[in-house]
C-alpha cells in the first residue's frame, strides 16, 4: 500500500480516541514524507539532530517535530528554536540544558521523561526513584522554560507479547504515580508515548497516548542493490 493509504488505515484503526500518530521519519527521503504530508499528517519524529535540522529546513513550518532518539546535550541548541516534543529527557543535565536553550530562545520547550522499562542495557531511560529524585531536585524547580508532559519508554525487542504488555503496563503505572505526586494539577501532563510499529495496538490497549510508527506507514526498509 502507499504512504497514504497506510496513514488511512492505521487512523481508521485508531478511530476517535485521542492518540495521536508519530510519524517515524527518519532515514526517510523528503518525497516520502511530503506523501505523508499531503495525506494529513503533521506529527513526525526524528531520532538524529542534523536529519532533523535539515528535514526542519526543507519542509512546511506548520510540521511538528519531535525528537524521539537519545539526545546529547551538545545538540540541544539546534533543535531548541522549533522542537515541538523532546519524548527522550533521561537525565538532569539534560533538562537543564534544554531550559537554558529554551530560554535563549524565548521559548517553553515540551519533553517526556524517559523511563526505563525494557530488560534491555542498550536502552536508554530514567528508573522510577531517578525520575522521582529529579523531580524532586531544587535544580528542577527553578526551570520555566520546559514543560513535561508525560513519560515515554520502550519495551524489550520480543517476540513475546506477554513481555511487552506487562512493560507497557508498568509504564503506565510509573505514569500515574508521577502524576499523582507531581502533577496532580498540571493538565499538561498527559502523555504516555509508547508503541513502535511492531506492538502499537497493544500500546495503546495498555494507554499509550502517542505511538511512533515508522515501518508501518513508510514501509520497510529497501535493501541496496549490489
Amino acid at each position: 500500500m502507499s504512504i497514504t493509504a497506510n496513514i488511512s488505515a492505521i487512523k481508521k484503526e485508531i478511530g476517535n480516541s485521542s492518540v495521536k500518530l508519530i510519524a517515524v521519519s527518519k532515514t526517510k527521503p523528503i518525497e516520502s514524507i511530503t506523501e505523508a504530508y499531503e495525506a494529513g499528517q503533521r506529527l513526525f519524529g526524528e531520532n538524529m539532530v542534523q536529519e532533523l535540522v535539515d528535514k526542519y529546513e526543507k519542509l512546511p513550518k506548520d510540521i511538528e517535530w519531535h525528537l524521539i532518539g537519545h539526545l546529547q546535550t551538545n545538540k540541544v541548541k539546534y533543535i531548541a528554536p522549533f522542537i515541538g516534543l523532546i519524548h527522550s529527557v533521561d537525565s538532569l543535565k539534560l533538562l537543564q540544558e534544554i531550559n537554558k536553550q529554551a530560554l535563549k530562545n524565548n521559548r517553553v520547550i515540551d519533553c517526556l521523561l524517559q523511563l526505563e522499562i525494557a530488560d534491555e542495557e542498550t536502552k536508554f531511560g530514567l528508573d522510577l526513584a531517578e525520575a522521582i529524585e529529579l523531580l524532586r531536585s531544587d535544580e528542577f524547580k527553578e526551570m520555566k522554560n520546559i514543560r513535561i508532559c508525560g513519560v515515554m519508554g520502550i519495551a524489550t525487542l520480543t517476540d513475546n507479547p506477554k513481555i511487552t504488555a506487562e512493560e507497557f503496563y508498568e509504564l503506565g503505572i510509573f505514569f500515574q504515580g508521577l502524576k499523582d505526586t507531581f502533577f496532580r494539577k498540571d493538565d499538561a501532563f498527559k502523555e504516555i508515548s509508547m508503541g513502535m510499529s511492531g506492538d502499537y495496538k497493544l500500546a495503546i490497549e495498555k494507554g499509550s497516548t502517542m505511538i511512533r510508527l515508522g515501518s508501518t506507514i513508510f514501509g520497510t526498509r529497501q535493501a541496496k542493490s549490489k
